[in-house]
Order: C-alpha cells, then sequence, then structure tokens
C-alpha cells in the first residue's frame, strides 16, 4: 500500500482561496490533494513528476462549451484535455448526445450539460406553453442534464415563452442559462437589456457577455460601460464572457438562408449578403472558417477545402472573426465598488470549438498586470466551480479534489492536466479515459445507465442560485 499515489514536485503553486503564490510539492491520494509541503518524502509513493518550476493551479474550469454531435463533440474531449481544462458545462446539448459522446470519447473530465429549447425540436412552436415547458425542464432533469439553455440568439422564442421559461425553471429548481434574443431582439445590447428584464428577480446564468458588445447599437466601448453598470445593478444575473476573436455558430441554411440569426449578423457584419450564396463567398474569402476535423481535433478552414466541407455535411460548425478586443479586455477584468469581479468567469466557448484559449489569452492579461496570477485562478477555477456546485473543486488545499492544472509559461500552454487524482494529459498526450458527469440527485441513475460516472450537485449550491437568493 502506497502512502501517496502522486507527489508533484517542485512545482510554482498559486491559489485564489488562500492567496499563496509559492514553490512546494502536492501530495496525492485516493482522488485528493493530502498535503503541501516545500519536501515532500518521496518514500513509497506510487509516481513522482518532477514539475521543474512550472506553474500549478486548481484544474480549470470552463463553464460554456459545447460537446455535443453538430459542435466538435468527440474531439472536444481531447481538446479541453490539451487546454488545461478539468471541469467544463456543455451549453446547449442535446444531453442524450453528449453523454453518448462522453462516454464512447471521454478522456476522464468532469462534464456538465444543459438542454437546448429550440423551436421544432425540443419544443413544438416559438411561443411554447407552460405545460411544454415544465414537461421540458422534468424530463431533462430526469435525463442527467442540469437544466435548459434558451439559444434566442439562434433561434428565439417569443419574449412571453422566454420569460416563462426562466420563471418555470426557477421553479422547479433547474439551472437556466440564456443565448439572449427574442422574436423582439437580436444578440446585441438590446437583447441583453431584455434579458434582464426577462429574468426579473430569477435566477439566470447569461451566456458569453462580450457576445451582445460587438458595437452594433452603440460604439462598443459605449456598450460595455451600460452592461457592466446593469449587472452591478442586478445580482441574480450570473456571466461569463471569452477571450477569443472568434464567435462559434452553424453554418446550416435552409430554403437558401442560414438558419441561424447569429450566422446572418455576422455575415452581414463581414459585408456578405445574409444568404447562401453569400455564406459560401464568406467561405471563399475566409471571412467565414469551417470546422474540420483533423488528427483527432478541429481545425478552422476556409477556400475551397472549406466549402467542400460545408457542401457535404450542411449543419457544420463555422467561426468569424467578431469580437472586438476592447469589450474581451474590459469585462475581463471590470471590478465594482466592493473589488469584486462584475463578470465572475472567464469562459471560451469552445470545446469542440477551436478556441480553447484560457491560458495563452489569460496569461497575456497577467504580463499586462491587467490581472494577477490569483485573480485568473479566481476567474478561471475557484469562481466558475462554484457557479456548478462543486465547493470541492478550484482549490490548492488538503482535502480538496485532486483536480490540477500545470502550465509552461514560456509556452503558454497546459503540460499537465490532471482530474480526481487521475492524469488526463501529460506533456500533449492523452492519458485519461471515461466521464464524470455532473448530475443532480434526479438524474444520477440516468447518467449511470449511460455507463457515465455520476458527480450528484444540489442546484440550490450554485452560484447561479445563490447570486439570486
Amino acid at each position: 500500500m502506497y502512502t501517496y499515489d502522486f507527489i508533484l514536485k517542485n512545482g510554482f503553486l498559486v491559489d485564489y482561496k488562500n492567496a499563496f503564490a509559492k514553490y512546494s510539492d502536492i501530495a496525492i491520494k485516493a482522488g485528493k490533494i493530502v498535503e503541501i509541503a516545500s519536501n515532500i518524502s518521496l518514500q513509497n509513493v506510487r509516481d513522482v513528476l518532477d514539475l521543474e518550476g512550472q506553474l500549478v493551479v486548481p484544474g480549470i474550469v470552463d463553464p460554456h462549451v459545447h460537446l455535443s454531435t453538430w459542435l466538435g463533440g468527440r474531439t472536444g474531449h481531447r481538446m479541453l484535455a490539451r487546454a488545461g481544462v478539468t471541469t467544463a458545462l456543455d451549453m446547449s446539448g442535446p444531453g442524450e448526445g453528449v453523454m453518448d459522446i462522453a462516454r464512447e470519447y471521454g478522456v476522464g473530465l468532469n462534464v456538465a450539460t444543459i438542454e437546448f429549447v429550440r423551436p421544432g425540436y425540443t419544443v413544438e412552436s416559438e411561443n411554447p406553453s407552460a405545460t411544454e415547458l415544465t414537461a421540458l425542464i422534468k424530463k431533462v432533469l430526469n435525463h442527467g442534464s442540469l437544466g435548459i439553455k434558451l439559444l434566442g440568439g439562434h433561434y428565439p422564442l417569443t419574449p412571453e415563452a422566454t420569460r416563462l421559461a426562466i420563471e418555470i425553471a426557477a421553479k422547479e429548481e433547474a439551472y437556466v442559462a440564456f443565448h439572449a434574443g427574442t422574436k423582439a431582439t437580436g444578440s446585441n445590447l438590446n437583447g441583453f437589456l431584455e434579458a434582464i428584464e426577462l429574468a426579473s428577480n430569477n435566477p439566470l446564468h447569461l451566456a458569453h457577455i462580450n457576445a451582445y458588445l460587438r458595437g452594433t447599437i452603440k460604439p462598443c466601448l459605449e456598450e460595455v460601460n451600460i452592461a457592466l453598470q446593469v449587472l452591478k445593478e442586478h445580482p441574480n444575473i450570473t456571466s461569463e464572457a471569452y477571450l477569443s476573436p472568434l464567435n462559434g455558430t452553424s453554418a446550416l441554411c435552409e430554403a437558401g438562408l442560414p438558419a441561424s440569426m447569429v450566422t446572418r449578423r455576422c455575415l452581414v457584419t463581414g459585408g456578405y449578403e445574409a444568404t447562401e450564396a453569400g455564406m459560401e463567398q464568406a467561405i471563399l474569402s475566409g471571412w467565414a472558417k469551417v470546422q474540420v476535423e483533423r488528427a483527432g481535433e478541429m481545425i478552422l478552414v476556409c477556400g475551397e477545402e472549406g466549402v467542400r466541407k460545408w457542401r457535404e455535411e450542411g449543419d457544420v460548425g463555422v467561426s468569424f472573426a467578431v469580437n472586438p478586443a476592447e469589450p474581451r479586455y474590459c469585462l475581463a477584468t471590470a471590478k465594482d465598488d466592493k473589488n469584486n469581479f462584475v463578470v465572475g468567469s472567464i469562459s471560451t466557448d469552445g470545446g469542440g470549438i477551436p478556441r480553447n484559449v484560457i491560458i495563452p489569452m489569460g496569461l497575456n492579461l497577467v504580463e499586462m498586470q491587467a490581472l494577477t496570477l490569483q485573480e485568473l485562478v479566481q476567474k478561471t477555477s475557484y469562481n466558475p466551480a462554484r457557479m456548478l456546485g462543486l465547493e470541492n473543486k478550484g482549490v490548492l488545499e488538503a482535502g480538496y479534489d485532486a483536480d490540477i492544472t500545470v502550465i509552461n509559461r514560456e509556452q503558454r500552454q497546459a503540460v499537465l492536466t490532471m482530474v480526481q487524482g487521475k492524469l488526463s494529459m501529460y506533456k500533449g498526450y492523452i492519458c485519461g479515459s471515461g466521464t464524470n458527469l455532473i448530475t443532480t440527485a434526479a438524474g444520477a441513475e440516468y447518467v449511470r445507465s449511460k455507463g457515465l460516472n455520476p458527480v450528484i450537485i444540489n442546484y440550490t449550491d450554485t452560484m447561479v442560485y445563490k447570486n439570486a437568493h
């Protein structure tokens, strides 16, 4: 019997909760951190890894990714592990497909999922009834999802149905996230402001704040200042923002038009018609970049290769460089009068979409002295873990889960990803298998039936719930 399963030696540890940044060793046993000290004995240890002064942080938690069949899900687990992510929230599902992919292609990560609400797919129309929405929420909770995602910017509901969905989710104690926009507004500042109003005082995860502040209504910095002030005034809204210039959407066209409203707006932003013909021209020119699987991961291509891929598959992921730099910087760093971050977490909206850039972009902010290393840990691990009610993650301390990310600062990339004391990735090689599916008690048995390991949380422990109460 070994005293420890792992000792990680000679790393430079940074922790937000305990406010330290120091060289130290970490001893791990049975999935937990059991000791942090300057020189832990190597006797009777199963494995020792010398980290040679590399940066050691609590495992990165990404509160907005995509791991579904139509957004590169089967590659997303590998991509996240290589990006240093240990825990992720899939933000749209469908849950069944996410779980099937997690079973077949998982690399040992912790993953949660919420189910999309889309007319013609999970609800019948753009104005579903209270009965239909309640039935959907109950079903997805029993099937392992944490709740629902309103895809307003892409596939909007009426304002009335959107308000109703948020209210019912609160009543049923279901997680609810919202890509702002309804039949009355779009994925812009007006949609953001409408989302705040529709939420009333109910809990709401308002997704990727930067996506609504691209300067389409007012100059982008004016939009940012408005949004930050509104967020300060509405603590029931939990939010995240991402740092990549790229968005991600669907290239599917129906009856000669892009099916997603976001895709149409991105085409217009680039000076192209919001039509199927406009999509082809945008791909040929490089304004639109199509997702292609290569060597087990997703990359972005354009030109003739991109058009060919799009024509073959139809509902393929596509990205546009539509996110201005100023909102991304401001939303990552803005604080309120009490020195708390207004936007609590940094996300990627990545996973199977190739923009998992928390480490390189986050280190940019540190090097600019816009964030300290401890603040970066707060926004990329401690806070997002609490968004999901994972109180035993996001901290380097004895007794906490051994979810750990090791970063080479010179190379600006993860070199080790460990989840519950097991290696998921080491020096670029994928080591892990399976998936820990974050669910509620209602969905635990269903998760087991899918061949996954349930990690049970309570909705009332999530930051989304607590911020509203």
